[in-house]
């Protein structure tokens, strides 16, 4: 037999809570009880009570606002992507190997993405893909519009795949590697070839070839990915990412 594991009432209370709203007994929108209800419905103290609603607000489940009660939220990827964005960040900063394995994931990740895109591009798309361009090519002298520029021009592209799920990973992936590339980006010249190759990857959306737009994009990303590595080390010399 296991040993009894001892568990702090505030975990209890979390999973009941997160029971209800997953149960829609609390739906979205909805008020939870206040804390004194809280307390008198669960048995538990207000240290617990306030444990465990804390955990709901981090994990996007509630909202908390001053005055008033604890609201259930609806989790949207975008939402619990943001939840987890400072934890990533941290972890790209400290880690020896996050970054560059956050970089090849999203080489397979946007590599898929461009040619669902493809797939599944409008008119209405399209012209929003050419206004992006049109965005990076007037902001060339302005490195942080130039950076705004070029991750709306991939979000864009993420949203087009018609996945919600993963449009809000591919999101969450561009606004963290951006923290580790602005000075790489504003460096002379290479702007002109991230235009260059962003109106690739357009030209093979706008015909209808998903192979030729996910050939443009491993070749976009490979492209940055060999820069980060020669950020890293000028004097290495790989082609892992080309």
């Amino acid at each position: 037999m296991e040993p009894v594991q001892k568990r702090k009432l505030s975990h209890q209370v979390l999973e009941r809570l997160v029971e209800a709203i997953s149960t829609s007994e609390f739906p979205p929108g909805s008020q939870l009880p206040s804390e004194r209800e809280l307390m008198s419905m669960t048995g538990v103290g207000r240290p617990s009570i306030r444990e465990a609603m804390l955990s709901l607000q981090q994990m996007g489940l509630i909202k908390i606002s001053h005055g008033e009660r604890a609201r259930v939220i609806n989790p949207t990827p975008d939402v619990v992507i943001d939840q987890i964005s400072a934890a990533m960040i941290m972890l790209l900063a400290t880690s020896p190997r996050g970054l560059d394995e956050l970089k090849e994931a999203r080489l397979w990740l946007e590599t898929g993405l461009v040619a669902m895109a493809t797939r599944n591009a409008t008119a209405h798309d399209l012209d929003a893909l050419a206004a992006s361009i049109r965005a990076l090519q007037d902001a060339r002298d302005d490195q942080a519009r130039f950076i705004a520029a070029d991750l709306s021009f991939h979000a864009l592209i993420a949203e087009m795949s018609g996945n919600g799920m993963v449009a809000a990973i591919t999101r969450g992936m561009l606004e963290w590697l951006s923290r580790f590339k602005r000075d790489l980006v504003s460096k002379r010249g290479k702007e002109r070839l991230t235009i260059e190759e962003h109106d690739r990857i357009y030209r093979a959306i706008a015909s209808g070839d998903a192979e030729a737009a996910a050939q443009a994009m491993r070749q976009h990303i490979g492209r940055a990915n060999q820069l980060y590595w020669q950020e890293a080390d000028p004097s290495a010399v790989t082609q892992k990412d080309a």
